[in-house]
């Protein structure tokens, strides 16, 4: 934020459309969040399962381009967070940076196929700011389980 960046929270919830949550539920659980870590300039949500076939669910771009849109961010200048894969590949479709920050829901797998990752979100946050123009590198070892234009918008 000091940076002059604009961030935005970007999240797959098909527990929505699978009749687990509601939207309210979802709504408290990202106020929170907000409450925590915000304030953010834009928060989006899918709500629909995988069967679904929206454009919006990560892994494909289309939620990430409608946050970057109503923000007028390029997403070129943009980069991703993200714990998963579909999270790494909704960026690259998107056209944007993604560092993958390891969680127990992350495969050994996605960590290993992806371009750069992180300790933590403040690992990634350093890294974005550090080497904004860098080639990507790793800053967790392989195996751990779960831009090159200067970023302006950074989505989790």
């Amino acid at each position: 934020r000091a940076a002059g960046i604009r961030l935005g929270i970007v999240s797959n919830q098909s527990g929505i459309g699978r009749g687990l949550l509601t939207v309210e539920q979802v709504a408290a659980v990202t106020g929170r969040v907000v409450q925590l870590l915000g304030p953010f300039d834009r928060v989006d949500w899918c709500p629909h399962t995988a069967q679904d076939g929206c454009r919006c669910r990560k892994p494909r771009p289309g939620m990430l381009l409608q946050t970057v849109r109503a923000l007028g961010v390029d997403p070129l200048r943009c980069a991703m967070v993200g714990d998963i894969g579909a999270d790494m590949d909704a960026a690259r479709r998107a056209g944007m940076r993604g560092v993958l920050v390891p969680t127990a829901a992350t495969r050994k797998a996605e960590a290993r196929a992806a371009a750069e990752c992180a300790a933590s979100l403040a690992d990634a946050v350093d890294l974005l700011l550090a080497r904004p123009f860098a080639e990507p590198v790793r800053t967790v070892p392989l195996g751990v389980g779960d831009l090159h234009a200067v970023p302006r918008l950074a989505v989790m």
